[in-house]
């Protein structure tokens, strides 16, 4: 018997320095990925490190709501 699709969930991830820095002048907007996890290994939040065009390094991004 075949699995659901329902296990591996889309979520999308959000620079957390952007988002605490707020659209100001200097940034242009928020840094955002898409990406996919399986909601039975990984029930928590995801936070992965991915870089960030608008901070111009590496920051940690962090899973939000739809």
């Amino acid at each position: 018997m075949a699995k659901g699709k329902d296990i591996r969930i889309r979520v999308i991830l959000e620079c957390t320095i952007c988002v605490r820095k707020g659209l100001n002048k200097a940034s242009k907007g928020i840094s955002r990925y898409m990406t996919q996890k399986n909601r039975h290994n990984t029930p928590n939040r995801l936070e992965l490190r991915k870089f960030c065009p608008y901070c111009y390094k590496h920051t940690i991004h962090g899973e939000i709501t739809k």
